[in-house]
């Protein structure tokens, strides 16, 4: 049950870092940016938080001195019961952001933790620490977000997760951040609220600016503040449909060198999130929440070939890959030796087949933007697995031969709800089944088919919506007019996400209202309609 008046006096603390913000000139050090934590373990949690020193100290600055900074984590809000705490330096190497990867905690327990620098003392967090590996859990819920640009509006889907206090943690799954210059997306004349900096960001200290500038949102802060952040990167956090050797939106000379713009990205990214590194310096690894679910988590964007041409018939070519094969090895030997009840996949990026029908002209172009399609013509969105359609077929194909029953995909990126089987065949689906289900949530702010459009909703859309389902069976239902955020609720019996629209992201008083809901039981491999959300 959501107890927002609870989550309310519980965030208390953010209201004094907004004051304390104001500032920032006049009281320093000081903590600026809010805290997190992230990645629960049934022992550990990861924490984050920033200093800043000095008042000339600001994100990507590269000044402030050494200053060293406090932790410690309790068992109640008023710090009576502390259970651990430690110390680590700041520095201007880091972008003064600090972490602390805190271990010997209890399973499943809710911990209030916060951060000192000499007199001066962060706001409380609260975090919540994942159930024991061998626990027989009733079940686990994740808040599930994804595309926050803030140019676009104001994060109102952050502050009503925040006032939540049913949820395990918040998935957060890519664009995080948005790399474009002031204007670049969406247009000037209808930006809410500007980047900073205003330029592209293409070097370290850009980088660490834009994640500073997010920092300072008060409903970011107060969802990471509420609960732990479990976050992949999608291709916003480097630049436009980016790929092991470039990117759309990088041009080669004038921006410098993509693999130094990468490392850049990469290494503000880690400063600037409760995120650990994981394998080879990249964001895919595996959570596991009790017997009930294993969380398997992608980096569909260090590895990938470059994205094919449409109609060249490159999306089928054995040789490109969206995952490495690496990592197409290691989830599919983590899906095979698993004996939890459910599978999670976070995939930044659609799986599931699409095709499109014929649509007008007018609603083609918008769609380009949002999918990667052709101005004309039927075409596929290369940039999500239909691009690289035989890494996907191994996968689906790993799936149904080994048995593997109740893998659900997680899914951002395309601004669009979604809620959809993954079809063994789809030429032939239903008759040849699916092999997994997926639920895609639509974005926090980034635009969508209406904004790029200017228009009212239901009107572009029914259209659009029509033609997709007509040429895709297996796609159980989409809106592409809303945003918002998703609640996944996992037991052993199904797997359902409720769908919340706000009620408009221009405003920071948005409201949240329940949209849809869609489950898969437990071993069908297929989505329905769900009459209510959980509560």
């Amino acid at each position: 049950m959501v107890k927002a008046a609870a989550a309310t006096a519980a965030l208390a603390p953010i209201a004094a870092l907004g004051a304390t913000a104001a500032h920032a000139a006049d009281s320093v050090p000081a903590f600026l940016h809010g805290v997190a934590s992230g990645d629960p373990l049934p022992d550990g949690i990861l924490l984050w938080t920033r200093i800043t020193p000095t008042a000339d100290a600001v994100p990507g600055s590269g000044r402030g001195p050494d200053t060293r900074v406090g932790w410690e984590v309790a068992e109640d809000k008023s710090f009576s019961r502390v259970v651990a705490s430690g110390s680590v330096t700041a520095t201007a190497a880091a972008d003064h952001t600090v972490k602390a990867d805190v271990r010997g905690l209890r399973p499943k327990t809710v911990y209030w933790y916060r951060f000192t620098a000499g007199a001066t003392v962060s706001p409380a967090g609260r975090t919540l620490t994942a159930p024991a590996a061998d626990a027989s859990t009733a079940g686990v819920r994740f808040g599930v977000v994804s595309c926050a640009n803030w140019e676009a509006g104001y994060f109102s889907a952050y502050r009503h997760l925040a006032a939540r206090t049913d949820l395990d943690a918040v998935l957060h799954l890519g664009d995080y951040i948005y790399e474009y210059q002031t204007g670049g997306f969406p247009e000037a004349k209808y930006v809410v609220r500007q980047h900073e900096p205003q330029h592209e960001i293409v070097n370290l200290a850009d980088y660490r600016t834009r994640h500073g500038k997010y920092k300072t949102d008060a409903d970011l802060q107060a969802v990471h503040a509420a609960h732990p952040v479990i976050a992949i990167w999608d291709d916003h956090e480097f630049a436009n449909d980016c790929w092991s050797g470039g990117a759309e939106n990088h041009t080669p000379g004038a921006e410098g060198d993509w693999a130094a713009r990468a490392a850049a990205a990469k290494q503000a990214y880690f400063e600037w999130m409760p995120v650990r590194p994981s394998i080879a310096g990249t964001v895919y690894r595996r959570l596991r929440f009790g017997t009930l679910a294993d969380l398997h988590l992608l980096d569909l964007r260090t590895f990938r070939s470059q994205q094919s041409k449409i109609g060249s018939g490159a999306a089928d070519d054995p040789e490109r890959t969206i995952t490495g094969r690496a990592q197409l090895d290691w989830l599919k030997s983590g899906l095979s030796s698993s004996h939890a009840t459910w599978q999670l996949v976070g995939t930044s990026v659609m799986i599931s087949p699409v095709a499109f029908g014929s649509l007008p002209a007018h609603l083609l172009q918008p769609l380009t933007k949002l999918l990667g399609l052709p101005e004309g013509g039927i075409a596929v969105n290369v940039d999500q697995w239909d691009g690289y359609t035989d890494d996907r077929r191994e996968l689906l194909g790993h799936l149904k031969d080994q048995g593997i029953k109740n893998t659900v995909f997680l899914t951002g990126d395309i601004h669009m709800a979604w809620a959809n089987d993954v079809p063994v065949n789809k030429a032939t689906y239903p008759a040849s089944g699916s092999a997994a289900t997926e639920f895609v949530v639509t974005s926090v702010t980034s635009d969508n088919i209406d904004d790029l459009l200017h228009v009212p909703a239901d009107t572009a859309s029914l259209v659009a919506e029509a033609a997709i389902k007509a040429a895709n069976w297996h796609v159980k239902w989409l809106d592409m007019d809303a945003h918002g955020y998703g609640v996944l609720d996992v037991t052993a019996e199904r797997s359902q996400m409720d769908y919340y629209i706000v009620s408009d992201k221009r405003r920071q008083d948005a409201t949240s209202a329940w949209s849809r809901s869609y489950r898969t039981l437990s071993g069908t491999q297929r989505v329905e309609r769900a009459d209510r959300p959980v509560r």
